[in-house]
């Protein structure tokens, strides 16, 4: 695109873009208007339910709603998707005495929602509303309505859900956030469900990683240069630490350290002699997470961590394990 239909185009997209953003101005504006107290609500009322957030609608509405069932599951909170219209045909055994059910429909009026509104009221499920319109069937019928103000769709027709689904998406994900902060979640929480792929990297924790046992580099204080150079290039690592009588780590001989004893002639003398006066030594945690370490690497400028325990290495990370798992 070239000229004015470039300049055309460009228009139409900073204009979808400033329009989805007014809706969710509107959404902010909103909470200071009763909209907080019932997203409040609808926390408390999930939270004392014990059961699952059944979610549930149609057409875009319906799309919007899987996602936001997945985000709540993945969060902690347990959840998933019912299609309304299956609903209609046995999916109602879905939803459990329990459970709460989070309807979403712009409109409120979408007529697939009809039946399960009816199980809700008929068998005592806490129905929450995520609609524009608090007088619609589903806004009437809701214990507690999540009544997002009317807003402008960025299709210059006013017709294809847009905005209104933005404005959707954003009401599950302060429903999600939420019950997530008030639970405690964890990023170690979040890794039980996000085990696969560059997600799962970034949340392994050291203890996955690290190397334990006899490819550990340790050797005692006053022990001769001579030992740790021994040590060094028998474990690979590039590195041995010194442990004193109690095991505890009191420091790392690095191949600078060898440069520097070897500056001008070798001189046998004793590790701890040798060894650079970094005190206390770089180390991490086997419960720490991967990414942390390596954070942390990269700020002291090292290759390789001692893990320790009550000041005792029981493992030892290098970058090259990291890069290996795709933490970096």
């Amino acid at each position: 695109m070239v000229g004015p239909e470039k300049e055309t185009a460009l228009k139409r997209i900073r204009h979808t873009l400033d329009t989805e953003m007014n809706g969710l101005s509107a959404v902010r504006a909103a909470l200071d208007e009763g909209l907080a107290d019932a997203f409040l609500a609808s926390v408390q009322a999930i939270e004392q339910s014990g059961g699952a957030v059944v979610v549930t609608g149609m057409g875009k509405s319906g799309h919007i709603g899987r996602k936001i069932a997945a985000t709540l599951a993945s969060t902690g909170t347990h959840s998933h998707f019912v299609h309304p219209a299956e609903a209609s045909h046995g999916d109602l055994g879905m939803i459990a005495p329990q459970d709460v059910v989070l309807a979403l429909s712009w409109s409120g009026e979408a007529p697939e929602l009809a039946n399960i509104i009816t199980y809700t009221r008929r068998f005592g499920n806490k129905l929450i509303a995520i609609t524009s319109r608090p007088h619609s069937a589903l806004g009437r019928a809701a214990d507690i309505g999540l009544f997002l103000p009317d807003a402008e769709e960025a299709c210059p027709n006013g017709l294809a859900p847009t905005t209104s689904t933005t404005m959707q998406l954003v009401a599950g994900d302060m429903l999600a956030v939420l019950l997530l902060e008030r639970r405690g979640f964890s990023a170690m929480d979040f890794r039980r469900y996000h085990p696969g792929g560059k997600l799962g990297a970034q949340l392994l924790t050291v203890g996955q990683l690290m190397h334990t046992g006899d490819e550990l580099p340790l050797i005692h204080r006053g022990a001769m240069l001579s030992q740790g150079v021994v040590e060094m290039t028998s474990k690979r690592f590039g590195v041995a630490g010194v442990i004193d009588e109690a095991g505890i780590l009191i420091g790392v001989l690095t191949d600078g350290d060898l440069r520097r004893a070897f500056h001008g002639g070798f001189r046998d003398m004793t590790v701890d002699a040798a060894m650079g006066r970094q005190h206390p030594p770089h180390t991490a945690l086997a419960s720490s997470l991967a990414a942390q370490a390596l954070a942390h690497m990269s700020d002291a400028k090292i290759t390789c961590i001692f893990v320790v325990e009550d000041g005792k290495p029981v493992g030892v990370l290098h970058i090259h394990d990291l890069l290996r798992a795709g933490v970096a």
